[in-house]
């Protein structure tokens, strides 16, 4: 089956109400492995048709299995569109989001911001910042601080990835070689003393390298679900971070380890 296109899901989604249901879909059929449509009606408490319809959307975007009655799980760990993952751990991401702008400098600045939910938080955040710069392949977070009149913005070129709406690949890479950056700013979907900071795509994770090669500090900032998490593509070692941000819902025993590794934690209260 052909996905479909990065405008269409997003269209399919925009209910923010439907988005937190659909991930109440995906969340009950990973604990179960399959689960019927009468089930799913009754525990959601919505209508049969509903559930079809949510089903099958799920499936178009290759989320799950549609079955015969009901919905099978795919792998675990894929990659959720950024439609869908922006709906999730709001507050912690605010609190994450404002913790990171208090630590940027109040002068001139460049920055450097990754795509993802929790970076896109850190734009918003932006709001009343003066005099800085910021150079994303994002174009969630460029499309945001369009608007703000202290934020000048770069936007790299790039392959467009529909998944998480980043532009990705050499002429992405070219662009963070070109610049000075200040402070690299990442999102992540898996932080570990194993393994470093993790993402899900390769030609994604390149990129990124790119940026944190190119800055003075890196911060990386996730939500405590990502902390400990361990994803395909390597994007930083943690001798390259300096601080990560994160909230309390996360392990302590792995943040104690991310202390003793040398990397400052901060730990944002929504």
């Amino acid at each position: 089956m052909v996905a479909p296109s990065a405008e269409s899901a997003i269209a399919r989604v925009s209910s923010g109400r439907r988005a937190r249901r659909m991930l109440e879909i995906l969340e009950l059929v990973s604990e179960r492995g399959t689960i019927s449509l009468a089930e799913l009606s009754d525990t959601l408490d919505i209508s049969a048709p509903t559930a079809r319809r949510d089903l099958s959307d799920l499936a178009d975007q290759q989320l799950l299995l549609r079955t015969h009655g009901g919905a099978a799980a795919l792998e675990r760990g894929q990659e959720l569109p950024v439609a869908l993952r922006d709906t999730r751990f709001q507050e912690a991401k605010r609190a994450i989001a404002k913790a990171m702008v208090a630590r940027l400098p109040a002068e001139r600045h460049v920055v450097a911001l990754s795509g993802g939910t929790t970076t896109a938080s850190v734009a918003r955040a932006l709001a009343n910042h003066r005099e800085i710069t910021v150079v994303t392949n994002s174009l969630t977070i460029a499309n945001l601080l369009s608007g703000f009149a202290g934020v000048r913005v770069v936007m790299t070129g790039g392959f467009l990835r529909p998944q998480s709406l980043e532009l990705v690949g050499a002429i992405a890479e070219n662009t963070f070689n070109a610049v000075n950056v200040g402070t690299a700013i990442l999102g992540a979907d898996g932080i570990s003393v194993s393994s470093g900071v993790t993402t899900h795509d390769e030609t994604e994770a390149r990129t990124n390298r790119a940026m944190v090669a190119k800055a003075q500090r890196t911060v990386v900032v996730a939500d405590g679900s990502k902390i400990g998490n361990v994803a395909l593509a390597p994007i930083a070692d943690l001798h390259q971070v300096a601080m990560i941000i994160t909230d309390s819902s996360a392990d302590p025993g792995e943040l104690d380890r991310l202390r003793a590794a040398g990397v400052e934690v901060v730990v944002a209260d929504a």
